[in-house]
């Protein structure tokens, strides 16, 4: 009896827990949208342009998939937590940084930016196209 209240506390753990880190494969799975994160030290030491940035995640074949896109806006403005300060971002990922990240989304009111989430505070922010910021590619987990 006590071993299957042990495996059920085990499991109960499992299927509450949001974000599950693979450290062989540097990618953080998100169990709620089924979206896999890279974390790899790229991820908060390496700055691009959003053109660069859209290609630098095309390109990647970290963990061994080749299918990672640069977010959408909406897909990295739910890896943030705004309950957070100074580090706005969900348990569970070990590469973080508090700088401004890129979403593949254009800015509706300016198309030469493009919206992105500020890491310290967890909010969306715009940028013009040819800055450089900090990228954390996706992909989706199938």
């Amino acid at each position: 009896m006590m071993k299957k209240l042990l495996i059920l506390c085990l499991l109960i753990g499992v299927a509450n827990a949001k974000f599950i880190r693979d450290n062989t494969k540097e990618v953080v799975l998100d169990t709620k949208t089924n979206l896999i994160w890279q974390d790899d030290s790229n991820t908060s030491n390496q700055t691009q342009t959003w053109a660069n940035a859209i290609a630098y995640c095309e390109a990647s074949t970290l963990g061994g998939y080749d299918d990672w896109h640069l977010p959408s806006f909406n897909e990295l403005y739910y890896l943030a937590n705004r309950e957070k300060f100074d580090l706005a971002l969900n348990s569970g990922f070990s590469h973080v940084s508090t700088s401004f990240y890129w979403s593949s989304t254009t800015y509706v009111y300016r198309s030469s930016n493009a919206l992105g989430v500020y890491f310290s505070n967890g909010y969306d922010y715009n940028s013009g196209k040819s800055n450089s910021n900090c990228v954390r590619c996706v992909r989706d987990g199938q």
